[in-house]
């Protein structure tokens, strides 16, 4: 690679374009061999679905799927839903199960797929971008200081969500799980052909267990259940993912002579299970230390399941190697703190040391978890008090074979087992908490209140005042709780919170909840007052500079709306300027993370005024970070649907603004998205790899503006106009007071609450029931199941024909072919348009909307095919998905597989909603309407 000096900017934009993946988007796959492969699959999965369905509901049901699969080509079809219309109950239940089992079934081997055709590729991910970052080594553009700083702190880390988006059933899952192994091992060509028969039959028997078992929960899951679900991926990912994905990083790094130290962490996980409080009154303290006990039950097992593949493995004898004295004396150390065991491995394993000191290592695991399970006190030597002593004992392990000169052994085993260990710790996942900034206010005003010091009471004063009070209380030093006083309801409440991550923190150490998110900072003093309560509870402690300065416990604003965004630039600087907070974030290395919320920012002003201004704010973000020798931690709130922020991870992270990412990032998975990536391994492995390949190649390579300043301008005051025109056509629909009956008929929002998804209500708690009230999650959700899929296109098409009519033609065609940022945009949203159907959505609208706001239908057409005009011209293509053509075969055969779902859906929703007040549906009329919603979601993906 030429020195950027050498380069012109065409070059240099041209080295680093990345084209948009809309079929990992979309789930599929792109070329012809793969999509041949992926119908065989397919035929044979509906084969034995379609025999499972007649041995248990008989040939006259799968005749009539088979009859209602024909009729729903053609959505006019009025035969179709005259057929619907006289459908009992129960059969309706079938009809939903019989095309919901389709799609789960149709995913997961196009899972597999897809998985397939990306692993033939030359060059993984990480292979791909480290080649890149050599090449910059090699060229001068950067030194080996650089890469060594920043792998110090590199850190991608996808953090679990229990959002309620994912419909499918841990159960279900399982089973899913199984029907792949058993589809890819029928693939297999290297199989004896005997064989095949049994194997078929164990497919068909598993397809059959599948149709045996409810998609539906019996009950709403409470927070502990959500955390099983995320521990379930969790545990798989680091048996069957994170060990050999950290040794490829190893092994690419070394390519270019670059180490990557034992103890690094450039993969972690975190989780919100447990943790999420912001309107889910189900996540008291009390639940959050269960849930917290549950991850480290799982993690330590599987720590010493580890270590118990490494005893089989490391035979090694002191009689043919040289053993370090490090070891050795550690092994004294063990023998005389655990007796027993030594008498019990001494005689067998005398003479091999590594196997003695992982037998130590193990019992101290065991006695741990059982410490743990018990509640009894530390036993120094007897087990472990947190993660770094057992990462001393595995590195001392591996310092002994080095030592030796054996490179090979100490690189590989020991250091896949040091690698996962320090990426997924004794719980699997950092635990983050998050909670309201009003109820932190309403805390302070009752402990403030109480002492009788203020003139006026703490709930009048304005911002300013409440920043130069908290600001003040914050250096001081006495407590604004005394022993054995009631602190009021309010105070309790946070104060209970406080100190249950306190206790937290001293059962299993630093790592176990690292960051306290303040969803709806609105400004300063939403974060300073957490942090007054945190100093109460003992987790903060402001001294007379840093070093005398303790913060046990991160805080991170979060920022949800385009006006709070807007602002996160000038209340970074405000925060950092205050001398108490910045002593806080120095105690914290010197690390600010920040959350930044795609969802609400996207149901308050649109798609792209909200992903305009998402750009925007990590702009002024990394600059203030930048001011006050700051690492930045941004925290990217995205959903799976482009409606909240989603899209291909990778793509999305190498389209962030330069410099804004500098090593670590956090992301959340959500909702269906973690069952689409990580329930087969393989893929898992693969979405991972070019997620942290990018992190690493953006925080080396995207460091400057590849852009001279006045092409940069032009583009930012092009999506000026794009965003500010979007908003205003967006604002003008949702702020229609016709809007909401609208959204609330043509959707089964109302009746997504009985699907048992998520311990999370859907609305917020104290509302008047209008928009404002409802989550930014149902409401894309609901959008996606009638087909309108509203929030992820609305007022993109009026923004570029604006941009286009103040004469930006060619800059916005500029911008697609050499932004990342407007591509990955544009890609996203025109997958959206591929994915709506306004011809299906207009039957939900003519049978269940009020005639009242059924006019908005119109204004959703005219905007629908304003966009698609729109993102054609920009792209230069003659229709949506032109450049994927197998892609979009796949998405018109999921159709006809969609078609009677929704055509189901209606009748439902019509039957259901006519029962009248005061009485209760049929229960197979609810069951079968909920399956739908499970239906649907499963074809369409990416739902929420």
């Amino acid at each position: 690679m030429p020195r950027h000096s050498d380069q012109t900017t065409e070059q240099m934009i041209e080295a680093d374009r990345r084209e948009p993946d809309v079929a990992q988007f979309a789930g599929g796959v792109s070329s012809d061999a793969h999509h041949a492969a992926l119908r065989a699959s397919v035929r044979l999965l509906g084969r034995l679905l379609g025999e499972a369905l007649t041995r248990h509901e008989g040939a006259d049901l799968l005749e009539l799927v088979e009859r209602v699969r024909g009729l729903a080509r053609e959505p006019e079809d009025e035969d179709l839903h005259a057929l619907l219309a006289e459908v009992d109950p129960a059969t309706a239940v079938v009809l939903a199960r019989a095309f919901t089992a389709y799609f789960q079934l149709v995913n997961v081997t196009e899972q597999q797929h897809r998985y397939a055709e990306l692993a033939t590729g030359e060059a993984g991910p990480l292979a791909v971008a480290v080649e890149r970052i050599g090449a910059a080594l090699a060229g001068g553009d950067i030194d080996a200081d650089l890469v060594a700083d920043v792998l110090a702190r590199l850190e991608y880390r996808p953090v679990f969500t229990a959002h309620p988006t994912e419909a499918s059933r841990r159960s279900v899952l399982e089973l899913l799980r199984k029907v792949a192994d058993q589809t890819t091992a029928l693939a297999d060509a290297s199989r004896p052909a005997q064989e095949r028969p049994l194997a078929e039959r164990r497919l068909a028997e598993l397809v059959d267990q599948l149709w045996q078992t409810d998609e539906i929960r019996i009950a709403k899951p409470d927070p502990s259940d959500e955390a099983r679900t995320a521990i379930y991926y969790l545990q798989s990912l680091a048996e069957d993912v994170v060990p050999g994905l950290l040794a490829e990083l190893d092994r690419v790094l070394a390519g270019i002579d670059v180490e990557l130290p034992a103890t690094a962490r450039p993969l972690r996980f975190g989780t919100w299970a447990g943790g999420d409080r912001d309107g889910n009154p189900n996540v008291t303290p009390e639940m959050t230390l269960q849930v917290l006990e549950l991850q480290h039950d799982f993690g330590l097992r599987t720590l010493i399941a580890q270590v118990e593949d490494l005893l089989r493995e490391l035979t090694t004898s002191s009689r043919i190697v040289a053993v370090s004295e490090e070891l050795m004396s550690s092994l004294q150390q063990d023998a005389a703190a655990l007796p027993v065991t030594w008498e019990s491995v001494r005689r067998l394993n005398a003479e091999e040391p590594y196997r003695l000191k992982l037998s130590f290592i193990r019992v101290r695991l065991q006695r741990t978890r059982d410490r743990l399970a018990a509640g009894t006190a530390h036993e120094p030597g007897r087990d472990y008090l947190g993660l770094p002593e057992l990462i001393d004992d595995l590195v001392l392990v591996r310092d002994s074979m080095l030592a030796d000169g054996d490179r090979l052994t100490g690189d590989g085993a020991i250091l896949r087992a040091i690698r996962t260990a320090v990426a997924m710790g004794a719980g699997l996942a950092t635990m983050d908490v998050r909670e309201h900034s009003g109820k932190h206010h309403a805390a302070l005003a009752e402990l403030f209140d109480r002492l009788g010091e203020l003139s006026t009471p703490y709930e009048e004063l304005d911002r300013e005042e409440r920043k130069e009070l908290l600001s003040a209380e914050l250096r001081g030093r006495r407590p604004l709780v005394g022993a054995g006083v009631d602190p009021g309801p309010a105070a309790t409440a946070s104060l209970d919170l406080m100190a249950s991550i306190r206790t937290a923190l001293d059962t299993y150490g630093p790592d176990v909840v690292e960051t306290y998110i303040v969803s709806m900072t609105h400004d300063v003093d939403d974060l300073l007052a957490v942090v007054l309560l945190a100093r109460e509870a003992g987790l903060v402690e402001i001294g007379r500079d840093a070093a005398a300065t303790t913060a046990r416990l991160g805080f991170a604003p979060l920022f949800e709306t385009v006006a709070e965004l807007e602002l996160a630039g000038p209340l970074l600087r405000t925060l950092l300027e205050d001398p108490g907070y910045r002593r806080v974030v120095a105690a914290r290395g010197d690390v600010q993370e920040i959350m930044l919320g795609y969802s609400d920012s996207s149901k308050d002003a649109g798609i792209a005024a909200s992903q305009w201004q998402i750009h925007r704010a990590q702009r002024a973000l990394r600059d203030i970070a930048r001011e006050f020798g700051v690492v930045l931690r941004l925290f990217h709130g995205r959903g799976g649907s482009v409606g909240r922020g989603g899209g291909p991870t990778g793509e999305a992270i190498m389209s962030q603004p330069y410099g804004s990412l500098d090593g670590p990032i956090k992301i959340t998975e959500q909702g269906e998205v973690i069952s689409d990536k990580y329930t087969l391994p393989t893929l898992g492995r693969q979405n991972l790899e070019t997620a942290l390949a990018a992190v690493l190649e953006a925080s080396l390579l995207h460091r400057t503006s590849l852009l001279p300043p006045d092409v940069l301008e032009g583009w930012n005051s092009t999506m000026d106009l794009v965003a500010g025109r979007g908003q205003e056509v967006y604002r003008t629909l949702v702020r229609d007071p016709e809007l909401v009956p609208f959204f609330s008929g043509a959707t089964p929002v109302d009746e997504l609450g009985k699907l048992n998804i998520g311990s999370r209500p859907s609305k917020r708690p104290g509302g008047a029931g209008g928009l404002d009230d409802l989550r930014a999650i149902p409401w894309v959700f609901g959008w996606t199941q009638s087909r309108i899929i509203l929030p992820g296109w609305y007022g993109v098409g009026s923004g570029l024909a604006a941009a286009r009519e103040a004469g930006r033609g060619e800059t916005l065609a500029e911008m697609y072919g050499s932004w990342a940022f407007f591509r990955t945009f544009v890609s996203n949203v025109s997958m959206t348009l591929a994915k709506t159907d306004l011809d299906i959505a207009a039957r939900y609208v003519e049978a269940l909307v009020p005639g009242a706001a059924t006019h908005l239908f119109d204004s959703i057409r005219k905007e629908h095919a304003r966009t698609v005009s729109e993102v054609l011209a920009v792209t230069g293509q003659a229709e949506l998905l032109e450049s994927a053509p197998v892609l979009r075969r796949t998405l018109e055969l999921r159709d006809h597989y969609l078609a009677p779902l929704h055509a189901l859906q209606v009748s439902l929703l019509a039957r259901t909603r006519a029962v009248p007040d005061g009485e209760e549906p049929d229960p197979d009329l609810q069951r079968a309407l909920l399956l739908t919603i499970n239906g649907i979601s499963a074809g369409l993906r990416n739902t929420g």
